[in-house]
């Protein structure tokens, strides 16, 4: 009988956690799995209680809410033979969608139940661990906005990109990709191991997680009038090809521009930047999530 702990974080997402314990206890297969459930009380402690519970040897460690709370369970389990499993309670649950994990709680208890996995890469930012995307730019600026919203949810976050793209000017980006040089005027540069921010808003329809590469996303100046457009080609994933947008795959990435570079966004949470110098890079078949 495999053990699982489940990781809750009751801040993440539109909606509460109350009715989890009552689905788990429905759905889960007890002839094969006993459980435990934990709620993170601050910021990091996803990763404590991951990281703890994979030296106990628990075999499947779920987190239950969006990226961020993902993100930390996944660092608390890489290099251990604990398996990450998904109950997508967040806002944009991007990887969660790249995964095609179903965001309806019931059905991703039964994924648990069925145990289907794959071994996804991983990628790093400064050192800092992302599982779907990292980059700067106007992806930043939003995290940085949303982060303090205390409204969730896709019509909250449209409206935030909404104001925001009327006074974002487009910078000067000095990119480093596999050992060579290029230069580009763009409104966000972006390393995608997984296809989306979240949302379904495909910013790399092409990329997976089981590739080895990243695909970087150079969004081209934007206008708001061009926001329409852009958004109907990103949630269609059609938006590689576009005028819109340039596509590099490569398994490094360093970014650096004229203007000061102080934050990155990974996974989208906002992070700070020092020494105006992003160093990205891929990790491949390092991570076994339940799909």
């Amino acid at each position: 009988m495999k053990r699982i702990l489940f990781i809750i974080n009751p801040k993440s997402g539109t909606d509460g956690k109350k009715d989890f314990p009552s689905q788990v206890d429905h759905v889960l297969n007890k002839k094969l799995f006993s459980y435990e459930i934990a709620y993170t009380e601050y910021p990091g402690d996803a990763i404590e209680l991951s990281a703890q519970a994979a030296k106990d040897g628990v075999e499947i460690i779920t987190a239950i809410g969006g990226d961020g709370s993902v993100n930390e369970v996944a660092q608390g389990i890489l290099g251990t033979d604990s398996t990450l499993a998904i109950i997508p309670r967040g806002s944009g649950n991007g990887l969660a969608r790249s995964l095609k994990i179903p965001r309806n709680t019931e059905k991703a208890l039964e994924r648990i139940n069925h145990f289907k996995t794959k071994t996804i890469d991983v990628g790093y930012a400064n050192g800092h661990l992302f599982l779907s995307n990292a980059g700067a730019g106007f992806d930043t600026l939003i995290a940085r906005l949303f982060k303090d919203r205390s409204q969730r949810g896709f019509m909250n976050y449209s409206k935030l990109v909404m104001q925001a793209v009327h006074n974002y000017p487009s910078k000067h980006y000095h990119l480093t990709v596999d050992g060579k040089e290029i230069h580009e005027q763009a409104f966000f540069v972006t390393a995608a191991n997984g296809n989306q921010f979240g949302y379904n808003f495909k910013i790399a329809p092409h990329a997976s997680s089981d590739d080895g590469v990243l695909d970087i996303c150079i969004m081209k100046p934007l206008r708001v009038k061009h926001l329409a457009t852009v958004s109907l080609k990103s949630l269609t994933g059609r938006l590689e090809g576009s005028q819109y947008a340039k596509y590099i795959r490569c398994k490094s990435l360093i970014i650096t521009r004229e203007e000061p570079l102080e934050w990155m966004q990974v996974d989208g949470d906002a992070v700070e930047v020092k020494d105006n110098r992003i160093n990205i890079n891929i990790q491949p078949a390092c991570l076994t999530v339940v799909v």
